[in-house]
């Protein structure tokens, strides 16, 4: 299996976080799914969590996908 991008899903959390986008891209679905129905309880303030993720992924604090293979630089 191909590794992920770093850059694409820390992009990803930055601007669709809210979403959950770069959690399904990270193959993190269930938590992407609750990302989104945070987002909705709080009329988008949930976005910030997926903010806070791209910045962290982009950082190197998160570094792995949904299997535990590192992210691609």
């Amino acid at each position: 299996m191909e590794q992920k991008s770093k850059m694409t899903a820390g992009l990803l959390g930055i601007f669709l976080g809210a979403w959950g986008v770069h959690n399904f891209y990270l193959g993190n679905t269930k938590r992407a799914i609750i990302q989104i129905i945070v987002t909705i309880c709080t009329c988008g303030a949930g976005g910030l969590w997926g903010l806070i993720e791209g910045i962290m992924i982009l950082v190197g604090k998160i570094n792995t996908d949904a299997d535990g293979n590192p992210l691609a630089d």
